[in-house]
């Protein structure tokens, strides 16, 4: 379906980018007309001596079948000393499950980024300015709505528990492309997902309260977000994400919810984190102990080659003129 073109501005501060060790780094999520997206950059670049950035579709693997968004995006890297731009890059693009994610290998160089004095990083903070039109959307996942309702009904879960509601017109017809998988109304997107749940963790909802429709299904996505969150590579998640998927995760137990399968397997991702960061820390001793090994191995090799000349030097014989 056509789209009247609307750019969203979205600003990424990548906070202290000289000391980052993660080989990319993912922003939060942002969305515009409908989709949600993320920026992806590559600190040490990717595979080349620049600084990378894409634009991606985020949670793709989660959107119907078929799904395709057709976008016009703008990458611009602000100069903070001097007010003006020290790089600007814009395209279109299909995004689709084979090409999730688009954009720049070769947005910046890292020398520039790293300058003395070039005015790009302030405090040792690099800011991006992505400015994002979506042109066209194929498929039915309409996110800003689903978002908006699933807010709206997480925050009236107390009030509301167990009250049925008059659907309007326009929610019948979102009810009619809902499938009902124990009990939750989900989108066709959604069905192998929970229903495979289900099957591992057949107890999960024995306890559940809320009896609304839209709660249901409001909390359900709640606990897909989750486990999306828990799927992501540990590099990618922060503190912060561990943070609060351990509130939503209380959020859901509150409700009724028989997760006690998923609170371990989240204390084994916290831990799993940890291991991470103390195993970078000491992957970056082990790699300054290694450049010293290196340069005394260095120095060693030259002074063996001294030596060895000097031997070779001292073993040369006389020549008769020599002697006589």
């Amino acid at each position: 379906m056509g789209k009247k073109v609307d750019a969203k501005k979205f600003t990424w501060v990548i906070k202290d980018i000289c000391s980052l060790q993660s080989r990319k780094i993912y922003s939060d999520e942002f969305v515009v007309d409908g989709c949600k997206w993320r920026l992806l950059a590559f600190p040490k670049g990717n595979g080349v001596e620049y600084f990378s950035l894409y634009l991606a579709v985020a949670a793709s693997k989660f959107l119907p079948h078929g799904w395709r968004r057709h976008a016009y995006f703008h990458f611009t890297v602000g100069n903070q000393v001097y007010g003006v731009l020290s790089q600007a890059r814009g395209t279109k693009h299909w995004f689709d499950a084979n090409a999730s994610d688009f954009g720049f290998t070769s947005m910046l160089p890292l020398d520039k980024i790293h300058e003395k004095d070039g005015g790009l990083l302030v405090n040792g903070d690099l800011t991006i300015v992505a400015e994002v039109a979506v042109l066209e959307v194929i498929g039915k996942l309409d996110v800003p709505e689903e978002c908006e309702e699933t807010t709206k009904a997480l925050s009236n879960l107390e009030e509301s528990n167990g009250a049925e509601s008059n659907d309007s017109p326009k929610e019948a017809s979102l009810e009619k492309e809902n499938i009902d998988v124990n009990g939750f109304r989900v989108l066709p997107s959604q069905v192998g997902t929970v229903s495979y749940i289900f099957e591992r963790h057949p107890d999960i909802a024995s306890e559940f309260r809320p009896k609304n429709q839209h709660l249901r299904s409001a909390c359900m996505n709640v606990l897909l977000s989750l486990i999306e969150t828990m799927c992501q590579p540990s590099q990618e998640l922060s503190e912060d994400d561990l943070a609060d998927a351990n509130a939503a995760l209380d959020y859901l137990a509150d409700t009724g919810m028989n997760l006690s399968w998923l609170d371990e397997k989240l204390d084994l991702l916290s831990e799993k984190k940890k291991k991470e960061e103390a195993g970078e820390t000491r992957v970056q001793e082990i790699e300054e102990e290694l450049k010293k090994l290196k340069l005394k191995c260095a120095d060693l090799e030259v002074q063996l080659e001294k030596e060895k000349a000097d031997v070779s030097v001292a073993r040369t014989p006389f020549s008769f003129e020599d002697v006589v």
